[in-house]
């Protein structure tokens, strides 16, 4: 689908009423975060962007599990948190959530701050149609979901450009891709139930 049919379905599901919940998934380097602010401008000042990464785990959490390697796969973040934030979207009660800041690489808490006018809220992340215990409870809380699909090559070569932008060599770029990035892409792809829309990306 395109953007403008994305924005016509949103709209049409949208009608009547007083929230509606868009999940945009895929894997890490499919163009969530892109899509979804295109999206959002798209639909105008009653839509608005909510991330998923406002929930990572802190790197002090992660070490005491031995994780900071695997930072990003499903069980380095607060899922049961998360759940409860997407209920808050869900009933209204929601005004304040989480981002993540890359340059501190940690959470800032209540950064993010609903708009009273957005009825339209587009919550883009990795793991939002994971099928596992504890993700599952997000499922019945989507009014529309969307699943961005990229080719293997064109994934890794997006993964490995990331590292390189950070500063890494091709060859450790391309195995920190390997190491972390691709296997969390691999759950996403392989353990995530079938959204109502899929986007080639």
């Amino acid at each position: 689908m395109q953007t403008t049919d994305l924005k016509a379905e949103i709209e049409r599901i949208a009608q009547g009423r007083e929230q509606t919940l868009i999940a945009l998934a895929g894997p890490p380097g499919s163009g969530k975060s892109t899509l979804a602010e295109t999206l959002a401008q798209a639909l105008g000042p009653r839509a608005q962007v909510v991330p998923m990464d406002g929930f990572h785990r802190d790197n002090d959490w992660l070490d005491e599990r031995d994780l900071r390697a695997r930072k990003g796969a499903p069980e380095t973040f607060d899922v049961v948190g998360f759940v409860q934030l997407v209920r808050g979207l869900r009933d209204g009660t929601v005004t304040k959530y989480p981002l993540f800041d890359r340059a501190i690489d940690g959470v800032v808490q209540d950064a993010g701050l609903l708009r009273p006018d957005a009825d339209i809220i587009i919550v883009e992340g990795n793991y939002l149609l994971l099928g596992d215990d504890l993700w599952r409870d997000l499922h019945p809380l989507w009014d529309m979901t969307i699943m961005l699909s990229v080719d293997d090559d064109t994934l890794r070569n997006r993964l490995t450009q990331r590292w390189i932008d950070h500063g890494f060599s091709p060859k450790d770029a391309l195995k920190k891709a390997r190491e972390n990035d691709l296997k969390n892409a691999g759950v996403v792809i392989c353990n995530s139930v079938a959204a109502t829309h899929t986007v080639m990306n």
